[in-house]
């Protein structure tokens, strides 16, 4: 599926990084050090991470996905997804896909965070709850939005259902852009009790100063 030329591209996201976002940094912060976004605002959820930069590589991987319906990445796609994740996947109790609102997956026919969010558990060995996210209001595209108004656009938008008391849960989407998506899902998830949420994305925007939240 990946061309070696386009392999050989690819950049993939470690350390240095913010403890919370995954934003990669130029140092290392020390244990528990954090970016300017979320020492200025801590997020709802308790960490994030990455596998790629999102940049015209990544893109292609994304789309194909996204847009294209590609099932053939999902396998190499969740390695790396479980690499980047490390600690807070194999305490999570189960997996849970960011969602899509109903009359959009209708028109789409398929949900990518789920297909990850499948892929990454069968890896892992871990549960998934299709489910435990629900977008209950349809709201415009997050697609060429600012930080802001990704937030703004994506409040009270999502719910938290069945029993996620106590548990640790990781969200899983596709790209993590301002984070809005994954802070609205962590804010719901918290709300249904949850004890931890963490987060890992296919890929992330990477910007020279970075907006998280």
């Amino acid at each position: 599926m990946i061309e070696p030329e386009l392999w050989g591209a690819l950049r993939f996201l470690g350390d240095p990084q913010c403890h919370v976002c995954g934003f990669p940094l130029p140092d290392d912060p020390g244990a528990g050090g954090v970016c300017g976004a979320c020492a200025g605002h801590k997020p709802a959820f308790d960490s994030a991470r990455a596998a790629l930069a999102y940049d015209d590589h990544a893109r292609k991987l994304v789309l194909d996905l996204k847009r294209g319906g590609r099932r053939d990445g999902l396998a190499l796609f969740s390695g790396w997804m479980a690499a980047a994740s490390g600690e807070s996947l194999s305490k999570a109790d189960f997996l849970a896909p960011a969602p899509m609102h109903w009359t959009r997956l209708a028109v789409r026919s398929f949900n990518q965070a789920a297909w990850l969010a499948q892929a990454l558990a069968q890896t892992a060995g871990k549960p998934w709850r299709a489910g435990a996210l629900t977008r209950v209001k349809r709201r415009r595209s997050q697609e060429g939005l600012s930080a802001s108004e990704r937030r703004r656009n994506v409040g009270g938008a999502i719910r938290a259902s069945g029993n996620v008391r106590g548990k640790i849960v990781l969200v899983v989407d596709d790209v993590f852009t301002t984070g809005a998506t994954l802070e609205a899902c962590a804010r719901a998830l918290r709300k249904a009790g949850a004890a931890e949420v963490h987060a890992v994305t296919l890929a992330r925007v990477v910007r020279p100063i970075d907006i998280s939240i």
